[in-house]
């Protein structure tokens, strides 16, 4: 071998080095953001899942029997008879 085939075996050789620790590197760094995806994926179903229960617990709270029923204990309220009605026409 001559010298210059000898220094172009060297240079390709580290270049194979190089490329090889590049596509190692990048499985690796595709596999790390895989699972962070994967906890993110994870924590959304969570945060949905909680989200339907605060919905269902806010559509719970608002039924109009329910809002009636605080009215009339709390507020004292009640149904106006029909000479206590006062139509306001503007």
């Amino acid at each position: 071998m001559t010298r210059g085939q000898l220094m172009l075996l060297l240079i390709l050789t580290f270049g194979l080095l190089l490329t090889a620790t590049g596509v190692v590197y990048s499985k690796y760094a595709s596999r790390k953001q895989f699972v962070t995806l994967q906890m993110l994926r994870a924590e959304r179903d969570a945060i949905e899942v909680e989200w339907g229960r605060l919905q269902l617990e806010q559509s719970t709270w608002a039924t109009h029997a329910r809002v009636e029923k605080i009215a009339r204990k709390r507020l004292k309220m009640h149904i106006p008879a029909a000479d206590e009605v006062v139509v306001v026409k503007p």
